[in-house]
């Protein structure tokens, strides 16, 4: 395939015939003191673009299912059922030109409305997957491992001085109290781990393992019964 432009700022003759269309996933929500708003989206970005695909990077989908974050001003979240019929629809309408469609996921809030979503894509005939933006062993929101990839990716945006630690208890023994309370009834702060540490060296070191994960995923394209591109 020739690569083409962004799809933004593309014109329809440039666009290959049945092309990949890879969609950035994610989120208007807070994220702590020192990180914007926008941070899932931009990550979500920087993966689909740093991974070098041949295929069609389209404008970012920003908002998402951030109902635990709604604690915090600012934050805007659509919620699962609409992000869901979102999704289906921007699917069904994509996949009239498009051969293939992948959601790159920057936020964990919108999983369910991913696993809902793309396997109905699926069953109606369309070949349609969505891949997490995860980093194994990496801390929850706004901690180390997000900040050092905004400070690899868009370093102008992070207020480095103002960063303040948050709580750095497992994910996974804050669930319960998360469902129950949100975030900022469990971290004041909005963090969910300890940003000290972050560089934008360990960031850079960060995109370049997700955008090879990325792109080993799409040569494979096994795609799971969640819709999840394994």
């Amino acid at each position: 395939m020739t690569r083409v432009p962004d799809l933004a700022g593309a014109v329809w003759p440039e666009l290959p015939e049945r092309p990949l269309l890879v969609v950035p996933l994610g989120s208007v929500e807070q994220h702590g003191h020192h990180l914007p708003f926008a941070t899932d989206t931009v990550v979500a970005a920087a993966v689909a673009r740093a991974a070098g695909l041949d295929a069609v990077l389209a404008p970012a989908l920003a908002y998402g299912a951030s109902g635990e974050h709604e604690g915090f001003p600012g934050t805007v979240s659509i919620g699962t059922e609409a992000l869901t019929t979102l999704l289906v629809e921007y699917g069904r309408s994509a996949c009239r030109w498009a051969g293939r469609l992948l959601v790159v996921n920057g936020h964990g809030g919108n999983l369910d409305a991913l696993r809902r979503a793309v396997p109905l894509l699926r069953t109606e005939g369309r070949d349609a997957a969505w891949f997490p933006c995860g980093v194994p062993g990496g801390d929850a929101h706004a901690g180390r491992t997000e900040t050092s990839l905004l400070l690899h990716v868009e370093p102008s945006a992070v207020r480095t001085d103002r960063s303040v630690p948050g709580v750095t208890t497992p994910i996974g023994e804050l669930l319960p109290r998360l469902r129950a309370e949100g975030v900022r009834g469990v971290s004041p702060t909005g963090v969910l781990g300890d940003p000290a540490g972050a560089s934008a060296a360990e960031g850079a070191r960060l995109l370049a393992d997700l955008a090879a994960r990325l792109r080993a995923a799409v040569a494979r394209w096994d795609v799971a019964d969640d819709g999840r591109l394994r």
